[in-house]
C-alpha cells in the first residue's frame, strides 16, 4: 500500500496546482499569441499526473536501502538555504552549494570553495547579463547593483 503514497501525493499536488492555475488572469483574445498563461502549466501538471498513474500501474515494488545521513543533510540544507537567502539569495546559494558538496563527500577545501563561488556567480551572471532579470537586493547583490 505504501507504494501508492508518493504517486497519490503527486497527483494531489497536481490537483491543487491545477486549481491554482485556474485563478490566473485571462488575456483578451486580441492579444493571445497561442496559449493563455494557464495553459502550459496545466499541460505539464496533467502530464505529471498521468505519469504518476502509470507508475502506480506498472512500477514493480522494490525494497530500498535505508536513507543515508547525507540525504538528510541535503534536505536540511534547504532549510539553511531558506534562512541564509533572507540575507542574500546568492550567499544562500553559495552556502547551499558548499554544504551539498561537503555532505556528498568532497573534502578538498579548494573544491568546496570553487563550487560555493563559481556556481552562484554563473547563475547570477547568466540571469542578470543574458536574460536581463534583476534579483532581489541583498548583501552581495547590492555590491553589483550599486
Amino acid at each position: 500500500m505504501t507504494r501508492y503514497a508518493v504517486p497519490c501525493g503527486t497527483i494531489a499536488f497536481c490537483i491543487v496546482a491545477y486549481w491554482l492555475t485556474t485563478q490566473f488572469d485571462r488575456v483578451p483574445p486580441i492579444f493571445v499569441r497561442g496559449m493563455q498563461p494557464a495553459d502550459f502549466p496545466q499541460m505539464v501538471l496533467l502530464l505529471i499526473a498521468a505519469l504518476s498513474v502509470l507508475v502506480m500501474i506498472f512500477d514493480k515494488p522494490v525494497e530500498h536501502d535505508p536513507v543515508k545521513m547525507n540525504v538528510w543533510a541535503s534536505i536540511g540544507l534547504f532549510v539553511v538555504f531558506a534562512l541564509v537567502a533572507q540575507v542574500d539569495l546568492f550567499l544562500g546559494l553559495g552556502v547551499f552549494a558548499a554544504g551539498l558538496a561537503w555532505s556528498w563527500g568532497e573534502r578538498r577545501i579548494w573544491g568546496i570553495g570553487l563550487v560555493a563561488v563559481v556556481s552562484p556567480a554563473l547563475i547570477f551572471l547568466l540571469f542578470d547579463l543574458v536574460f536581463k532579470i534583476r534579483f532581489p537586493r541583498g548583501l552581495l547583490t547590492n555590491l553589483w547593483y550599486g
